[in-house]
């Protein structure tokens, strides 16, 4: 299996790998619990990619990407239905414990007329709030899906621009990023950004690096990604976590609508296991 790919491998939580993150954190996380949620009406725009909260329109493409098995094993990823991919959309949207992007490639989203977003998508990269102990403890995920977009610095500029994010909007003093061991490329990504090396893993076969954020640190990154701009998404508009528009976006689907998406919440089906 080839280790090209600018994808972090993680014990992907609530799903996809074999770790598990309770969905309510404990009264010492409750300042970031609330704030993961604020990039549901969130743009980051860089140079090279732009990030995007991650909506119903993105789940075919996604799901597309997650029948790779190379994907799938890098990511720690069963394979899920395309119901069960928005069932988890809708999990994800609700999600307190995790900050979720969708990578678009910029220069083809900046085109005029814009294209759909689904046809700019090369990848998402994720924050996990992992430890209740060290709620300023952010683990960090980013995946090139797009065999044509590796090699290119998308995923560096992704990973950066969600550091700052990270240290400016939720609050975080340090970084962890879980990588497979034959991922070589990914492993030298990371520590090209200051990561750090502290841990192996031959239970998971994965390597731990991590970034602690000094003064110094803090200002590289906020230099790093000075040309980032912040914007609403979609002029203000964003997608309620309510089971009422997951239930009317996945009726415009020639599938059926999923079974999850009933009730009070979006619930994701106990069978699923993609990461959350």
């Amino acid at each position: 299996m080839g280790v090209s790919l600018a994808v972090c491998r993680l014990r992907r939580l609530e799903g996809r790998g074999t770790a598990f993150v309770p969905r309510k954190r404990a009264e010492a996380g409750g300042l970031q619990a609330a704030t993961m949620k604020l990039n549901q009406n969130t743009v980051l725009l860089g140079k090279k990619v732009v990030l995007v909260p991650y909506t119903s329109e993105h789940v075919p493409r996604y799901h597309e990407w997650m029948k790779s098995e190379e994907l799938r094993h890098l990511t720690a990823s069963e394979p899920l239905t395309l119901e069960q991919e928005y069932a988890m959309q809708c999990s994800w949207r609700e999600d307190e414990d995790k900050c979720t992007f969708i990578v678009l490639d910029a220069e083809k989203w900046q085109a005029q007329p814009r294209p759909p977003e689904e046809s700019c998508m090369v990848g998402d990269v994720n924050l996990f709030l992992t430890d209740l102990e060290d709620p300023t403890l952010g683990e960090i995920e980013v995946m090139i899906a797009e065999p044509s977009c590796r090699g290119q610095g998308l995923g560096s500029e992704a990973s950066l621009l969600m550091m700052a994010y990270g240290v400016t909007k939720l609050g975080l003093t340090k970084f962890e990023a879980k990588i497979g061991q034959e991922n070589e490329p990914s492993i030298r990504m990371f520590q090209k950004l200051h990561f750090k090396q502290v841990a192996v893993s031959n239970v998971f076969q994965e390597v731990t690096l991590r970034l602690a954020v000094s003064e110094p640190e803090r200002q590289w990154i906020l230099e790093r990604t000075s040309h980032m701009e912040e914007q609403p998404y979609r002029g203000g508009m964003t997608e309620p976590v309510t089971a009422t528009q997951c239930e009317q976006e996945s009726w415009n689907h020639p599938l059926p609508r999923p079974d999850s998406c009933m009730g009070d919440k979006c619930t994701v089906p106990s069978v699923c296991a993609r990461p959350s």
